[in-house]
């Protein structure tokens, strides 16, 4: 049998036992994956601790952009050049 089997049986064989641990600890909620699990009161917490921040985005005036646009025209032109010179 290839390693990679081995493993995803062993993977199996863990969440089921995981499975079965929880229902006979007594609790409601059954995880099958990892992170916080739905519902938990941490998240409440979480998102109520930190303010959310404004973020104040960049204005670009004209002028810029068009310098900018300038400038990329002028690189795809070199480029097309060097490509054409081969």
């Amino acid at each position: 049998m290839e390693v990679a089997g081995i493993i995803a049986q062993i993977d199996a064989q863990i969440a089921k036992l995981q499975q079965a641990r929880t229902l006979l600890a007594g609790t409601q909620t059954v995880t099958t994956g990892r992170g916080r699990p739905k519902g938990s009161k941490n998240v409440k917490a979480a998102t109520a601790a930190a303010p959310a921040k404004k973020i104040s985005k960049r204005k670009l005036s004209p002028e810029g952009r068009k310098r900018i646009a300038d400038a990329m025209k002028k690189r795809w032109a070199d480029r097309r050049e060097q490509i054409a010179k081969g």
